[in-house]
């Protein structure tokens, strides 16, 4: 983990994970088809005081998942934005282009699966395993 974070500190790139068990996964389900949301972009950002700061990136794969965003979990508040302004199978201009979930990280032990499930006029979203 410390060579990833220098190697991106000193290229100044943005780090997207492979597949692997961490802390912090998601899903995109499109319950209108039944079907996983593919190539969807997913940030994953930390509360740092009053702000917001990226830590990982990922695109949802043909199943939907972000198995992993290369981080290890802390305390703190977390946030999954989804940009879904350019998923087709919500038809046209999805009623909700990004949607953003922040959520609280008390428990290292525990893995967060934190899926989303999508529709053209709404979502939800629950703490998964």
């Amino acid at each position: 983990m410390i060579r990833t974070t220098l190697l991106v500190a000193l290229l100044g790139a943005t780090f997207t994970a492979p597949a692997m068990a961490e802390g912090i996964s998601t899903h995109v389900l499109n319950i209108a088809t039944g079907h996983g949301g593919q190539d969807i972009p997913v940030t994953l950002d930390v509360r740092e005081g009053d702000a917001w700061v990226e830590i990982g990136r990922g695109v949802t794969g043909a199943n939907g998942r972000v198995e992993g965003f290369g981080i290890e979990t802390e305390d703190a508040d977390y946030r999954l934005t989804f940009k879904l302004s350019d998923y087709a199978a919500l038809g046209g201009e999805p009623l909700f282009p990004e949607i953003s979930i922040v959520f609280d990280v008390s428990d290292m032990d525990r893995h967060h699966h934190v899926p989303v499930l999508v529709s053209p006029f709404g979502y939800s979203t629950y703490l998964g395993n």
